[in-house]
This record gives C-alpha cells, sequence and structure tokens, in this order.
C-alpha cells in the first residue's frame, strides 16, 4: 500500500476516493469510459463517502500514479520491463505488489468466449440446463446479453433464475471450469479462474433493468411471493415508471423535457392516479390539458404498447441519473452529490 494509505480500504472505496479527489469535472470525464454498473457502484460509494483525511487521500493518488506508471511500463517493453523499472523506483516488494494487481486485473474471466456468443444461439445450449448452471453462466455475460435469455425463458423459470442469481455468492473454480467444459465443445476453449465472486442482488438488477416490461413484472410479483425481503432489496435498486414519484419536481420537468408528448400519453394511460398526478404538475397547464385530451380520445390501448412507451421514459430517466443531471432516491437514507 502506498504511503499514508490504509489496508483496509476496498478497490471500490479507493475508486470512490480518487474520483472524488480528482474533481466533478475529470470524473465525469472518467465516467465515459465506464459500464452502467460500475457507474452505479461508484456513484453509491461517493455517495456513502464521508471524511477522508488527508494521508489517505494522498495514499490514494500515490498508488493510482504507480499502477498508471506500471501500465504504461507494461505497454512499452511487457511484465519483466515494468517489473526492472518499478523496483528501482519503488523497490523489490513495492514493485511486486503493483504487476500483482495489475496481472491479476489482466486475467481473462469466466466464460468470456460466450460474451462473444450470439443469444439466441447461446440460448438454445443452455435453456435445457439446471436453472443453477443458467444463473451461473448469466451472472457472467453482459447484462443486455443475459436479459435476451431471461427473456426468452418459461415464465416459471426466469423468476427462479432471476432468484438464484440474486443470492448467489462464491462459486467453486472446479464447479465453473466443469460449466465451461461442457460449453467448451460447443463453442469455446476452457478458460482457468481463480475463485470468482459472482452475482449478488446488483447483478440481477442490471439484468431485470434491461429485460422487457412483461418479463421485469412477473420475475418482481413472483420474488415478493416467495422472497419478499430479496425482492424488497431488488426493488430498492431499481427504478420502474411508478418510481418517478421517487423524483422531485425539478428532476421531472427535466425528464419530461426530453420525453415525446405521444410516449408520455400511451404511459399515463395505463399509469396510476398519483403518478398521473406527479407528472401533471410539473408541466403548462395547456400542456396537461392537450395531454389529458390524447388520453381520453386515444381509446383502450394494449397493454404492450403502455409497457413499450413507459420503458422509453424510464430509459431517460435512467440515462439522465447516468449524466448527474437528476438524482434518483433509491432508499437507504439521502442522496449526497459530491
Amino acid at each position: 500500500m502506498a504511503r499514508g494509505s490504509d489496508d483496509r480500504i476496498n478497490g471500490l472505496q479507493k475508486a470512490a476516493i480518487l474520483l472524488i479527489a480528482l474533481g466533478p469535472e475529470k470524473s465525469a470525464a472518467i465516467f465515459k469510459h465506464l459500464k452502467e454498473e460500475e457507474i452505479e457502484e461508484l456513484t453509491l460509494e461517493i455517495a456513502n463517502t464521508r471524511s477522508i483525511t488527508p494521508q489517505i487521500k494522498e495514499g490514494i493518488l500515490d498508488e493510482f500514479y504507480q499502477i498508471c506508471l506500471a501500465q504504461r511500463y507494461i505497454a512499452e517493453g511487457g511484465i519483466g520491463y515494468a517489473k526492472e523499472l518499478l523496483e528501482k523506483a519503488l523497490g523489490q516488494e513495492k514493485a511486486m505488489d503493483v504487476i500483482g494487481k495489475l496481472t491479476a486485473s489482466l486475467q481473462v474471466k469466466p466464460f468470456e468466449f460466450v460474451r462473444k456468443a450470439d443469444a439466441s444461439q447461446l440460448l438454445n445450449f443452455i435453456q435445457d440446463e439446471h436453472p443453477q448452471t443458467i444463473a451461473l453462466i448469466l451472472s457472467y455475460l453482459a447484462p443486455s446479453q443475459a436479459a435476451m435469455i431471461v427473456s426468452a425463458l418459461p415464465p416459471d423459470r426466469q423468476s427462479d433464475v432471476a432468484r438464484r442469481i440474486a443470492v448467489m455468492d462464491r462459486t467453486s473454480p472446479d464447479v465453473i471450469k466443469e460449466v465451461e467444459r461442457v460449453l467448451e465443445s460447443k463453442l469455446a476453449s476452457l478458460i482457468n479462474q481463480d475463485f470468482s465472486i459472482i452475482g449478488g442482488v446488483d447483478a440481477v438488477v442490471e439484468i431485470l433493468n434491461t429485460v422487457d416490461r412483461g418479463t421485469e413484472k412477473h420475475i418482481m410479483e413472483t420474488l415478493e411471493i416467495e422472497e419478499p425481503e430479496l425482492a424488497d432489496e431488488i426493488r430498492k435498486k431499481m427504478f420502474v415508471f411508478e418510481d418517478i414519484l421517487l423524483l422531485d419536481d425539478r428532476a421531472i420537468q427535466r425528464v419530461l423535457r426530453d420525453v415525446d408528448n405521444n410516449d408520455l400519453a400511451i404511459a399515463l394511460k395505463g399509469s396510476n392516479e398519483e403518478v398521473q398526478t406527479a407528472v401533471f404538475n410539473n408541466m403548462s397547464k395547456r400542456l396537461a390539458v392537450m395531454i389529458k385530451e390524447d388520453m381520453e380520445f386515444m381509446g383502450p390501448v394494449r397493454m404492450k404498447d403502455v409497457e413499450e412507451a413507459q420503458q422509453k421514459i424510464v430509459n431517460i430517466i435512467r440515462k439522465l441519473e447516468d449524466s448527474s443531471e437528476i438524482v434518483i432516491s433509491r432508499g437507504g437514507g439521502d442522496e449526497i452529490i459530491v
């Protein structure tokens, strides 16, 4: 560990402290290169970060500089070259520590070959597997890829697989290798990996945020019956159309600027009175009257069309949250912007 830093601080906490130290402009530029789940994790960690001593901040900045230096050396001449230069600059023990962190992050993740496969083809290979096996594989896929597979599973399997992903903690390397071995004969070569942490509530939230609304509702309704505490934990991290009530007036007004009026009318057609009131109260009286008239004259609307319109608006809300233009109160205390 670099001078002044603390071994008890994990990687996510260090990343959050680093972004705070770099300031909002540089942090925003870094966010553009991160995945959605990484942005969400870091935003939450930043919000939960309170005071940081100057010594810890200096230590983390120093450690970040050393890792950047090592990456540059590796790019220039490989790990051996980087090790030689770092030993001269930092000493043998510290050089090995920095190199060790980098080489661990450079290892290929399990099922990396599956990420390149078409979701419909992959579904043919895994749909008849045990739900726990499906959950294991989906935990390593990109949320969009996993969402397509979950949506195509039979309804009774969707909630079962989602539950297994959410409660998954650690999986033995032997189990991962065995599952990979089976897929290897159909898709690609076996990839070795050390003991891995996968799954969890965040993994299933990412998938549920990406699947179609009908699939999402079915899974959540089933989990609310079978695993109410888990369903509540998942819902706190999710955002569905009805959760527009979690936004303050300024945030709702910002969202409405990007929403198509026709989509809004259809979405509100299938929402409750409380949601309708919150939306109408944040637009001009003239526009509210116009949308109410559209809702009245459009007649019956297919639930599928309502769900698609609501999903469009939810996607806009999530995009605005990712760009820090709005803040969603997801429960568990006040949201803090650093």
